[in-house]
């Protein structure tokens, strides 16, 4: 009688048994990680009139989502978030810049070789041209937050690294589906990109590299080589130039990232990185 009464007692509710659930945990970090960014700008529009939301709705949405994740992982994963320690950010978003722009850079320089990409002129930049890094920094925080420090870190814990890679690879694919143009081949680099992001995640176990190379990526496309980001309008950049000829290469609709070339080239980083993380494993 006493022991049927301390296994009664003893019994975890359900709250704490939902808390173990790795796709309840998933949800719960997605949530709290991303739900700052349409509160903030639909409570921006609601306030401020448009000519005067320029940058700063979206550096206070990006700030809000570090809170947020933060928020989950000490509150949901009860750990410290290491993986956002300020040490040494500076020099890891560094590398991922770097990393992210000369990608970009190695891609359109063979597309330009093969005369898929070509340059008509040079812009004369100006300040306006720095205006699109909010954005594209609150989309690498958030993104790189939800994919590789809930969605690859939580199925690591649970099912391990090899699986991580696929279910987080293929979840962030998948998210871009909406996005105009997309098409099977668009998808499958964006799934390789995303086991690039997750290999280099897994070599340093920091998200300030991932995000680094995730913002450096979509501004060098879209701001220096004035290109298509994902189905997303192209916009002038530095580089008056276009993509001509076969959609296999210029990846039509949606853009350089759906093109043959970026996924070869994407494929390749993805698995010489991923052969470095499982090594420092060893």
């Amino acid at each position: 009688m006493e022991a049927t009464l301390n296994t009664a007692m003893t019994k975890p509710s359900l709250a704490s048994r939902l808390m173990t659930n790795a796709v309840v945990r998933i949800i719960l970090g997605m949530v709290l990680t991303f739900a700052a960014v349409p509160l903030t700008m639909i409570i921006a529009a609601k306030l401020v009139d448009k000519p005067y939301r320029i940058v700063w709705p979206q550096l206070l949405a990006a700030a809000l989502v570090w809170f947020g994740y933060r928020f989950y992982v000490r509150r949901i994963e009860k750990r410290q978030p290491t993986e956002l320690a300020t040490a040494g950010m500076a020099r890891e978003l560094g590398s991922g810049l770097l990393l992210g722009a000369g990608l970009v850079a190695l891609i359109f320089a063979v597309l330009a070789a093969l005369g898929v990409y070509r340059v008509g002129g040079v812009n004369a930049p100006g300040i306006a041209i720095l205006f699109p890094l909010a954005e594209l920094v609150l989309v690498g925080m958030a993104e790189e937050m939800m994919f590789r420090g809930v969605v690859f870190g939580v199925t690591e814990r649970s099912l391990g690294a090899k699986s991580a890679i696929i279910i987080s690879a293929l979840v962030f694919s998948l998210a871009h589906l909406p996005n105009d143009g997309t098409s099977v081949l668009a998808i499958a680099v964006i799934a390789a990109y995303g086991v690039l992001q997750a290999a280099l995640y897994m070599r340093t176990r920091r998200l300030w590299v991932c995000i680094g190379t995730h913002v450096a990526w979509n501004y060098c496309v879209s701001q220096v080589f004035s290109s298509t980001v994902s189905g997303h309008a192209a916009t002038d950049g530095l580089l008056r130039g276009k993509l001509v000829g076969n959609t296999m290469l210029t990846g039509g609709v949606f853009g350089v990232e759906g093109s043959l070339i970026t996924l070869l080239l994407i494929a390749a980083a993805a698995a010489f990185c991923l052969r470095r993380a499982f090594a420092s494993r060893a």
